[in-house]
């Protein structure tokens, strides 16, 4: 067997995260880009896509979803997700006032209907998608730190 195969959880899990990863990443960009017109947005949804990744480290183990999202990837959505933030709310300084809505509302209860909210719900998406895998990746690490002391 690979080392692929012995690190995670047994075949059962490894075979039903494979198919629920995925929905559960769809889910999670659902509720960031409904965000505006239900409940959810970039917080919640950020969330959600984050823990598809700790689900898929979870079953297969850290090295798996570390292929799947290298820390500097994780470093650049984090990043990415921090400046559209601040450029969304400073192109609206520009305009006026700070987080000034520069786009048209549209219509009502339809998907492009809120002006920068769906851009700001992107952004913080981003931002805390790749922060709380951050965040758990550093705690798996630093538990492996402690178990090498002991």
């Amino acid at each position: 067997m690979s080392k692929e195969h012995d690190a995670g959880m047994s075949l059962i899990v490894k075979v039903i995260t494979r198919f629920t990863v995925g929905l559960i990443l769809l889910y999670g960009i659902y509720i960031v880009l409904h965000g505006h017109i239900s409940p959810g947005g970039g917080f919640a949804g950020g969330v959600i896509i984050a823990l598809s990744f700790v689900n898929l480290m979870l079953a297969y183990g850290k090295d798996v979803a570390l292929k799947k999202l290298p820390r500097k990837t994780i470093s650049f959505f984090e990043s990415t997700g921090a400046l559209l933030f601040l450029s969304i709310a400073l192109i609206g300084f520009f305009g006026g006032y700070f987080f000034l809505n520069f786009i048209s509302k549209g219509e009502p209860f339809r998907l492009f209907s809120a002006g920068i909210v769906p851009f700001c719900n992107i952004a913080i998406s981003l931002k805390v998608g790749a922060g709380l895998f951050a965040i758990f990746i550093a705690l798996v690490l630093l538990k492996f730190d402690w178990e090498k002391k002991e």
